[in-house]
């Protein structure tokens, strides 16, 4: 059996398990499993979750830390309609149907075969190789906005955990957010170690501007190998 027809069985059989989820397995969303262990090792008091697609990840901090306040952002409208469902009647869940990065305006969505792929960089051949079913079938304007300047999302909290998930895209959301990363205490984003999306920043480049912003890698996981090199993953930093 496949790692990942595993981890799917896995979400299912949890999903079935747990009445708090059962909204969303009507609706084909399930909590991201693979990132419960780091969510049960940190406090947060405010999760600001970018490239938030159908919400499966914000539904396993809700089933974890059930009174974190969550603050969402998907541009996709299929998706965010999904997402709205899934936590329909919950006052401190909000969505926002925008971007994030460094500069307010619009832009062009690149969409994949695989809507969690979709980015607002160009879809590589690497990815599309590596990754099946992720090549780009065709692209959609949506707003961008950056972080900082939504600052009534952030200014209450002082743990906040900023999660991206943004196919390439994660500095641009960072330089757009100086302000906002101050109030918080983790940062954890999907990082790639090789080039899958055309003029993306790889891991070093992340890592540098948030260790200038005073976070460290506390921990790598999710890692996804391919020819013996590792290609991406997911990268917990925090405040010493």
């Amino acid at each position: 059996m496949s790692s990942l027809l595993q981890l799917r069985l896995q979400k299912l059989w949890f999903s079935a398990s747990h009445p708090r989820c059962w909204r969303a397995l009507r609706r084909g969303v399930a909590p991201a499993l693979e990132h419960r262990q780091v969510l049960q090792a940190i406090e947060c008091d405010r999760l600001l979750d970018v490239g938030a697609n159908r919400g499966q990840f914000s539904l396993m901090l809700r089933l974890l830390q059930p009174h974190v306040p969550i603050h969402a952002y998907e541009p996709q409208p299929g998706e965010a309609a999904v997402y709205r469902s899934v936590f329909h009647g919950a006052a401190d869940v909000q969505l926002h149907e925008t971007a994030l990065g460094d500069q307010p305006g619009t832009a062009e969505l690149h969409l994949s075969g695989r809507r969690d792929s979709s980015s607002l960089l160009p879809i590589g051949e690497l990815q599309a190789t590596l990754f099946a079913g992720t090549a780009e079938v065709g692209t959609l304007g949506v707003p961008v906005a950056t972080l900082d300047s939504l600052e009534s999302h952030w200014r209450e909290s002082s743990r906040a955990m900023l999660k991206l998930d943004v196919q390439g895209f994660e500095l641009s959301v960072l330089r757009g957010a100086r302000a906002a990363l101050k109030r918080c205490a983790y940062v954890y984003a999907e990082c790639s170690d090789v080039p899958l999306y055309t003029g993306q920043a790889l891991y070093p480049e992340v890592a540098d501007f948030l260790a200038s912003a005073g976070f460290k890698p506390v921990r790598r996981h999710n890692e996804q190998w391919a020819e013996g090199r590792l290609v991406q993953a997911d990268y917990l930093f925090g405040r010493p």
